[in-house]
């Protein structure tokens, strides 16, 4: 049975411009792009050039410290450019789609953090303390999964998760393999696949923000002692483990929530990872008076990031404030 923890510091913050419960596809962009000032802690190495053809799952760089860490391209394509700013500090490897959507194929009978740093998805998983890449050379007392978020606006995971049980199943059942598996569900949901998922413990948060936030979680679960880790990964990342584990390719297509003041019909929308932020964003922003300007959160308004209208969607969000 499910452990129930009561919060009660905090505040829910409502804001105008929640999405509505309707999911729609985006027209797929002519280019993406892997950034890798995403993965905190990261050293990159460039293992890909310009005009190369990659499929979905091909490396595109890894981590110097980590050779064997890889970071792959969300789609086939050819690489259309090697983006470096000052001192040539890499800023992007940037994609062009062929549109075929041929995806590299993996083993999946071996060592799962093996397969999960070979096929790039060992990218979702973050390491606490510091909130970094996690360091595939330590071995975490456990990793912790949210399935809900609290902060303003944020995507209802419940629904997200519709037609994504089995996978989301696959995803908790590989990780356990690693380590012990800690979900945190939030006292609202009653989805089967939350509440009574297998090859983990489950913990029920009842309170407000920022009780979905797995830094709180932990504290309450059981607290970082010195000289201890645990990893972290998103629920719609443990969905895209289990895709990984049930396909043998990676698919990193995930749900995206439009939402704000600012947003014409905010609701939510499926894409693949690394897609450019204007393929959400057209013809969905509201019409400005002259001299206003809309900002664009990629996340949420307290803790998510500014960028351009024509920039790239992080690689970690799951949401787009307006």
């Amino acid at each position: 049975m499910a452990k129930v923890i009561k919060l009660r510091k905090g505040l829910d913050i409502n804001l105008k411009g929640k999405a509505a419960k309707e999911t729609a596809s985006v027209e797929c962009p002519g280019e993406y792009a892997l950034c890798p000032e995403d993965f905190t802690g990261l050293k990159p190495k460039v293992v890909v050039k310009e005009g190369d053809a990659v499929k979905a799952g091909d490396a595109l760089f890894v981590d110097k410290t980590h050779p064997e860490v890889c970071f792959v391209s969300p789609v086939s394509g050819t690489v259309s450019l090697v983006e470096r700013g000052d001192r040539r500090k890499l800023l992007s490897v940037r994609v062009k789609c062929d549109m075929k959507f041929e995806g590299k194929t993996f083993k999946t009978d071996g060592d799962v953090k093996a397969l999960l740093m070979e096929s790039g998805i060992f990218g979702m998983i973050r390491q606490r303390p510091y909130d970094t890449v996690a360091n595939p050379d330590e071995t975490p007392k456990a990793i912790h999964v949210s399935a809900f978020n609290s902060m303003p606006l944020a995507q209802d995971f419940e629904y997200v998760l519709q037609g994504q049980e089995a996978e989301f199943q696959a995803g908790i059942t590989a990780l356990s393999k690693i380590a012990p598996v800690r979900l945190g569900v939030s006292s609202k949901q009653s989805a089967k696949a939350l509440l009574g998922a297998a090859n983990c413990e489950v913990y029920v948060f009842d309170g407000p923000a920022p009780a979905g936030n797995v830094g709180v979680q932990i504290n309450h679960i059981d607290p970082i002692n010195k000289g201890e880790v645990v990893w972290t990964v998103s629920a719609q990342g443990v969905a895209m483990i289990g895709r990984l584990f049930a396909t043998g390719k990676v698919d990193m297509t995930k749900t995206v929530v439009l939402c704000g003041s600012q947003a014409e019909a905010p609701q939510y929308f499926t894409l693949i990872a690394g897609a450019a932020m204007d393929s959400i964003l057209a013809g969905r922003v509201k019409a400005q008076k002259e001299g206003d300007s809309v900002r664009v959160i990629s996340g949420n308004v307290l803790t998510g990031t500014k960028v351009a209208a024509d920039g790239y969607l992080t690689f970690y969000s799951n949401q787009v404030t307006l």
